[in-house]
């Protein structure tokens, strides 16, 4: 009986050195990630009394950027245009929220209850195929999970190159998820360094604005403004 047990024992003490070692690289990750979110780029900025309003907005994981659809000498209309929405009606709505991610996570997970855990290690592993998620939205409220910036244009300008760079010139789209919003293909490679919310911090650290060196989760952008 006790040779039969020693493949057993041996299964359990794998599986026990497996958990071990996710629980350090997640926890590592994690570490890592808020460190990375605390310590500042552009740390001398600071708003200006008069300028453009954007905001940033979480759903609790994913962080998207808001802007308005002209200010600033940007006009935003000819990028995302209404015909490109199930309902063009909703164009007529003043902003817009973006946010750039995976194309397989975007499209597979309409809801939260639509993500598998095979979905979150694909687009960790690393993936070429990105998409940018647009929302035709009135001006948001403020709210825990919704921060005003206010950007001189200089700024707002820096910030809308970087996000126009990331629309890939292809201009291939995808259906939205309800009525008000569309996909549409992107540029840049995203893993677990480069995630979507390392993206609104890019974009942010790009126009100037102080915000993390490194934002992998949602409170390393919101918890700046």
């Amino acid at each position: 009986m006790i040779p039969s047990r020693v493949p057993a024992m041996i299964l359990r003490r794998w599986l026990g050195r497996a958990a071990m070692l996710l629980a350090l690289l997640f926890g590592g990750y994690g570490t890592a990630g808020l460190i990375g979110g605390a310590i500042p780029a552009n740390a001398g900025w600071r708003p200006p009394a008069q300028g453009v309003r954007i905001y940033v907005e979480s759903n609790g994981i994913h962080v998207g950027i808001v802007v308005p659809k002209v200010a600033g000498g940007i006009d935003w209309r000819g990028l995302a245009p209404g015909a490109d929405l199930a309902d063009p009606r909703y164009a007529g709505y003043d902003h817009l929220a973006i946010g750039w991610g995976e194309r397989a996570f975007f499209l597979d997970t309409a809801t939260w209850a639509d993500l598998r855990p095979r979905t979150v290690l694909a687009a960790a592993r690393g993936s070429d195929a990105t998409l940018l998620h647009v929302e035709h939205v009135p001006a948001p409220r403020l709210a825990g999970n919704v921060r005003s910036i206010v950007l001189r244009p200089t700024e707002y300008r820096r910030l809308a190159a970087y996000i126009r760079a990331s629309f890939a010139p292809s201009r291939e789209r995808y259906r939205g998820y309800g009525a008000n919003d569309a996909f549409y293909a992107g540029t840049g490679h995203y893993d677990a360094i480069h995630t979507c919310n390392a993206w609104v911090g890019d974009a942010l650290r790009q126009a100037g604005i102080r915000v993390g060196r490194w934002t992998p989760f949602p409170v390393t952008v919101l918890g700046w403004f």
